[in-house]
């Protein structure tokens, strides 16, 4: 049992790495990578990731270019992008598309905000989640009621500092979003 909280230690960061790509989505009015990689293209006859299919950059604080390593995908990603109902504007040019990241007007990042804090919420139930499995776990376990004890001391330090670094990930993105 003595190794049983760097046996639980993963499944928080694991959940903690969800809720960071889960934030990513969301958009600040500045242009990143993070907002369409993500995003299902229809090409070769499966949908794909559009990391897959292209290059990303951020060439300035409104605009990412997106280069295809087939060419022949250009319709399709611009297709993914304006049906994804993002707010971009994808443009074709040549060999890449030039995608458009509009500034946030106030309600929008108000919306954004409370989309945030939705985000940061699930992500403290499923944290709790994993306490609980692990509490359920402790009990069950044959050790003495010292041992019982320490663990669920340990399990609940552990979720305190989880749900800590959730908070802090919720106030920085908070303020990514009303700073721009």
């Amino acid at each position: 049992m003595d190794n049983f909280i760097s046996q639980i230690t993963p499944k928080f960061q694991k959940a903690i790495e969800v809720v960071k790509q889960d934030l990513n989505t969301i958009r600040t009015g500045k242009a990143t990578p993070a907002l369409i990689e993500n995003l299902l293209v229809e090409a070769y006859g499966s949908k794909m990731k559009l990391v897959e299919l292209a290059a990303i950059a951020a060439t300035d604080p409104t605009n990412l270019v997106v280069t295809p390593f087939d060419i022949g995908n250009i319709e399709a990603i611009v297709k993914a992008i304006s049906a994804a109902n993002l707010g971009l504007t994808a443009t074709p040019e040549d060999t890449k598309i030039r995608v458009t990241v509009p500034s946030l007007s106030q309600e929008r990042r108000e919306e954004y905000v409370k989309l945030v804090k939705t985000k940061i919420e699930g992500g403290k139930i499923m944290i709790r989640q994993i306490r609980h499995e692990a509490m359920e776990d402790i009990t069950k376990g044959e050790v003495d009621e010292d041992t019982k004890e320490r663990l669920e001391k340990e399990v609940q330090t552990l979720t305190d500092k989880m749900v800590a670094e959730l908070e802090i990930l919720a106030e920085n993105k908070e303020k990514e979003l009303m700073n721009f």
